[in-house]
């Protein structure tokens, strides 16, 4: 699967852009900087953002492209990001502890959604969030971004379930329209989750 990600992010571009997702900026503009730890981070646009706030960004991808991007747009916006290649198969959480975990767009299909989800959980400080912006199941129909695997998308039900010992401060199904990036365009069916380890 790495390769694939390689072979999309091997071109000038940023394919999703250099902007951060919106319900990351909008959660993350009103908290306290902290630790942050970005799966699945892609080019970098919103571990970069974060990091320029004052975070001390943790992130990791499959991809080495995604990273050399990321780490290219860091350089851009004078921050320092930590930044390793690594499957989400293969994490573990080994005593590092973050204030807010943030997951956009990262999609599994659910044996290993359910584990990488519940060892995200032993990685929170006592009041620390998870952030999840993902495709709803009815994406499956759209033409606008995302796997075309059902068993890879989710609902509102699905993600109260994984983090079922999460006080959950938000969970709601949404359109939203895409506007920028080559790869996710248009109307688009979403979960924003946000939740708090007590």
């Amino acid at each position: 699967m790495s390769n694939f990600w390689d072979q999309r992010y091997a071109v000038d571009e940023y394919v999703y852009g250099t902007e951060p997702s919106i319900y990351f900026k909008q959660v993350i503009n009103n908290l306290k900087p902290g630790k942050l730890l970005v799966p699945g981070a892609g080019e970098g646009r919103d571990a970069v953002y974060a990091a320029s706030l004052g975070w001390e960004v943790h992130a990791f991808d499959q991809s080495s492209e995604g990273q050399r991007k990321a780490l290219m747009l860091a350089e851009k916006n004078n921050v320092n990001i930590k930044y390793e290649t690594l499957n989400a198969a293969d994490f573990t959480c080994t005593g590092q502890k973050y204030d807010l975990i943030a997951i956009v767009f990262m999609h599994f299909e659910s044996n290993l959604r359910m584990h990488f989800h519940n060892e995200l959980v032993k990685c929170l400080t006592p009041g620390g969030l998870i952030l999840i912006e993902a495709f709803h199941k009815n994406q499956i129909a759209n033409n606008s971004g995302g796997p075309k695997n059902s068993d890879m998308l989710v609902t509102g039900e699905i993600l109260a379930a994984d983090f079922n010992k999460l006080s959950i401060l938000e969970n709601k199904d949404i359109q939203i329209n895409f506007t920028k990036g080559t790869h996710h365009s248009g109307l688009a069916e979403v979960v924003r989750f946000l939740g708090m380890k007590t």
